[in-house]
């Protein structure tokens, strides 16, 4: 019989919603999510919405006990999803290691941030509940996906003919677990391919990554996203690489393929990082009045009588008490944690609580305003397109502008090592940002879904900030397991180590550089305004674009991120956005929009398949290279095969790329019922 989707929003209603198994099972889905996140954040730079594949998970675990619900389901995505979002602060803070200020990530300091900063995520945004989620026309894209994955589930009548949609995440996981073990673990496969051209006296070159997490990412980015990557990409390796390598001279003993990366380097990506800048902060304009407006609501409703305000079950947030103790005992934390890491340097006291006062006041204060920004983002574009990237490198450079003032006051820069202190004091605050940024932008869409499918709204975010502290405790030993096997650019664990296999960490490597350059005087400048110009000019082309045509958009922080990410990362994203589109259009002339529906959400699924199993076998084979290389062994302890077989496991990997991409597209077009 079909359940009423009014029946889970009674006020009388008496389910269990906030269980000891639902906590138990979101932990665990906290813990693995968190660490494919993690994984895929520092290789490519993007993260994923982890709430539709932990809904599926949750229904098909829970459907064991009688008495599970759609209530107590939504409670394990969300604190699932928090966590996972969480891992994004991974953005910055490897930049600690990328600067030679830690060895190694410190397990308590780099959990309180995470978990401190991301209660205030969740703290900063109960306000904007109402405005933004109940009283808004906000798309919310993955709120309302889950939500209605979880009316499927609970569902029984369209259960049978849809499916829990727990195959095609298993299908998923297995296809890329596989691909990852044979590629990066046996070493038969190749991880991509790259033709280099010769462009007049200058040179340039056309890559395809064969990363199967990639195109799952690229399918879920879409297609807008993915198209203005790849202008992007042309921007750069059709114009600006081309250009710098045939005007420029070739330093001696250098080949033209190292001064095409050089240049790239060196040139190119601080012209993408100009240009994500402007875009970031076009975003936010763009967001301040709606964000201001929805503010401005909250507190009214705030203020309201008691007997004027709605007292549904489903209108209850946590009370005003409770979240003045959390946020008294989060500020508690960063206040002792950032007294922690600045301390060791040995300065008069008065200077170090001056640091912590500051530090912990500038994120706050900034957290404040980049949660409601993050919120109206969250809800306009979704979690996995949301320009978190942008607010990062705001946030580096108004803390990099507050610290290089204090240290000139205190004549830090003139003590050894002064200009290390204070380039990590400045990405020590903003990973505080950044870990409210990112909890804001996923604890909008949570809420979403709840109101859609009856939750009660103050269990939902005693659920989150359980999913903030669970996954800050995986976030650290993930981080150090992919440092001590694959490293980061300029921060290698063993000087023996292949930089090319190091993890790109791209914002982490952009924020860190510009702090740098802010406090060293050194930062190339000029390649920055030319991005920033560049970036007005998107921008421009972009609202142009939206005024004079229907469906058309360039957006402009995707344009930037095609510019300073390396091309082989972003071929497979600009592939599976493609994919998907084209096979959407096919789904919608053969099947109608039932159709389409349906093959999005299969496609969906399957991609955060994709996703996941590449992330863990990643995850998994980084801690066999540990134990290998700590135990006197090799760094590929399942490689099968040597150097020479480098020709036939790069046209290997493209047959298993293509098969896989085949295996994708059957899975969204289903067969001829469905």
């Amino acid at each position: 019989m079909k359940q009423d989707d009014n029946e889970f929003m009674r006020h009388d209603l008496q389910l269990p919603e906030l269980t000891a198994r639902g906590m138990l099972l979101g932990a665990v889905l906290t813990v693995i999510f968190t660490a494919s996140n993690v994984y895929l954040g520092l290789k490519v730079g993007l993260t994923f919405s982890s709430a539709i594949p932990a809904a599926v998970i949750s229904m098909a675990v829970l459907k064991m006990a009688k008495d599970s619900n759609i209530l107590e389901n939504n409670m394990v995505q969300t604190q699932a999803s928090a966590a996972g979002t969480l891992s994004a602060i991974i953005f910055i803070i490897p930049g600690m290691l990328m600067i030679g200020y830690w060895q190694d990530f410190a397990f308590w300091q780099t959990l309180l941030v995470s978990a401190c900063g991301g209660c205030l995520g969740v703290l900063f945004t109960i306000p904007l509940r109402r405005a933004m989620v109940v009283h808004s026309d906000l798309a919310y894209p993955e709120g309302v996906a889950a939500a209605e994955i979880l009316k499927v589930g609970s569902n029984a009548a369209a259960a049978p003919k849809q499916g829990s949609g727990l195959k095609e995440i298993m299908s998923g996981g297995i296809v890329a677990g596989l691909v990852a073990l044979l590629s990066n673990g046996f070493q038969v496969l190749s991880g991509g391919l790259s033709l280099w051209f010769q462009v007049g006296r200058g040179m340039t070159q056309f890559p395809l990554g064969y990363s199967t997490a990639l195109v799952g990412a690229g399918y879920l980015v879409g297609i807008a996203s993915g198209l203005a990557m790849l202008v992007g990409i042309l921007i750069a390796w059709a114009g600006f690489v081309p250009f710098y390598t045939m005007t420029g001279a070739l330093p001696d003993g250098m080949t033209m393929q190292k001064f095409a990366g050089a240049v790239y380097q060196e040139r190119v990506r601080l012209i993408g990082a100009g240009a994500m800048g402007v875009a970031a902060v076009w975003t936010l304009v763009m967001l301040a009045r709606p964000v201001i407006e929805g503010v401005k609501e909250s507190i009214a409703s705030v203020r309201m009588p008691k007997e004027e305000q709605v007292r549904h079950r489903m209108d209850v947030d946590m009370s005003i008490k409770s979240i003045g103790w959390v946020f008294a005992l989060t500020v508690a934390g960063l206040m002792a944690i950032f007294y922690a890491f600045v301390s060791p340097e040995g300065l008069p006291l008065t200077q170090n609580l001056t640091f912590v006062i500051t530090g912990v006041g500038v994120a706050v204060l900034m957290g404040f305003f980049v949660a409601a920004a993050c919120a109206y983002m969250a809800g306009l574009v979704g979690t996995s397109s949301s320009p978190i990237s942008g607010i990062g490198i705001l946030g580096i450079i108004v803390a990099s502008l507050v610290m290089y003032a204090l240290c000139t006051s205190f004549g830090i820069f003139d003590l050894p090592g002064g200009e290390k202190f204070a380039t990590a004091t400045a990405i020590f605050t903003t990973s505080i940002i950044m870990a409210i940024a990112c909890i804001s932008n996923d604890n909008m869409q949570d809420l979403k879904t709840g109101y859609l499918v009856g939750a009660t709204p103050w269990r939902q975010q005693a659920a989150l900030l359980l999913g903030c502290v669970v996954g800050a405790f995986a976030i650290a030993p993930v981080l150090n397991l992919l440092y001590e096997a694959y490293g980061f650019p300029g921060a290698l664990p063993r000087p023996d180590m292949d930089p090319s296999q190091a993890l790109a960490a791209p914002q982490a490597a952009l924020m860190t550089t510009i702090a740098q350059g802010i406090f060293s005087s050194q930062l190339a400048w000029e390649y920055i305004y030319l991005g920033m110009g560049l970036g007005a000019m998107l921008v421009i082309v972009n609202q142009l674009l939206k005024r004079y045509t229907d469906n058309l958009s360039l957006p402009p922080l995707a344009v930037g991120m095609g510019i300073y990410l390396p091309p082989s990362l972003q071929t497979p994203l600009v592939i599976g956005a493609i994919m998907g589109y084209f096979l959407n259009k096919k789904l919608k002339s053969e099947k109608g929009e039932d159709g389409q529906k349906n093959g999005m959400r299969r496609g969906t699924l399957f991609a955060s398949g994709l996703i996941v199993g590449e992330s863990l076998v990643g995850v998994a084979i980084a801690a066999l290279i540990v134990v290998s290389v700590t135990s006197g062994g090799s760094e590929s302890p399942l490689a099968l095969v040597g150097e020479e077989f480098a020709d036939t496991a790069e046209m290997l990997g493209l047959a298993v790329f293509l098969a896989t991409l085949a295996i994708f597209g059957k899975t969204v077009l289903g067969n001829k019922n469905n």
